[in-house]
C-alpha cells in the first residue's frame, strides 16, 4: 500500500523565478520519509535516540519532468519495491496540479549507530515495512 502526503513548495524552496531548487526537493523528500516511518509507528527520534538506528540514502535517481512552482501543494506517492536484510528500496511520485514533477527510484540501508555499519532490519519494522509491499517476490539479498 502506497504512503501519501502533500507539502507545500514554499517561498525558501525556490529561485526568485518561483520555481523549485532540486536541493530543496531534496531536503522535502527526507521529510516525506521520515513522516512514512513515523506513519508506521518508528519516528526517526525513537529510532536514534532508543534504537541507535539511521536510515541513510545509499541510492537516488532522479527523473524531472516539469518545474514545480512556489506555492504548489507537492502531492508525494512513495511505494515500497524491496526490502533486503538492510536495505528497503523505494520510488517516489512527486505531482502538483495532477501533473507528475518528477520521480525517484531511492535506496536508503538501516545502519547501527554506534559502529556505522549496516544492520538487519528487526522484525517489527520490517513486519511493517512489509505490510506496505507494493510487488510480490520483493525480498532480494541486497545488504
Amino acid at each position: 500500500m502506497a504512503f501519501k502526503t502533500t507539502k507545500p513548495l514554499r517561498f525558501g524552496d525556490c529561485d526568485p523565478s518561483g520555481i523549485a531548487y532540486f536541493p530543496s526537493y531534496l531536503n522535502i523528500l527526507v521529510g516525506v520519509l521520515e513522516d512514512y516511518f513515523a506513519s508506521l509507528g518508528f519516528p526517526w527520534r525513537r529510532l536514534i535516540d532508543n534504537r541507535r538506528i539511521g536510515v541513510p540514502t545509499v541510492r537516488l535517481d532522479l527523473t524531472f519532468m516539469k518545474p514545480g512552482l512556489q506555492g504548489d501543494e507537492l502531492e508525494f506517492v512513495l511505494v515500497v519495491r524491496g526490502i533486503g536484510r538492510s536495505s528497503l528500496d523505494l520510488e517516489h511520485q512527486v505531482s502538483a496540479n495532477g501533473q507528475v514533477l518528477w520521480t525517484a527510484k531511492h535506496r536508503v540501508v538501516a545502519t547501527s549507530l554506534d559502529n556505522n555499519q549496516s544492520y538487519a532490519w528487526p522484525d517489527d519494522i520490517r513486519a511493517a515495512l512489509t505490510s506496505h509491499l507494493e510487488t510480490t517476490d520483493a525480498h532480494h539479498p541486497a545488504t
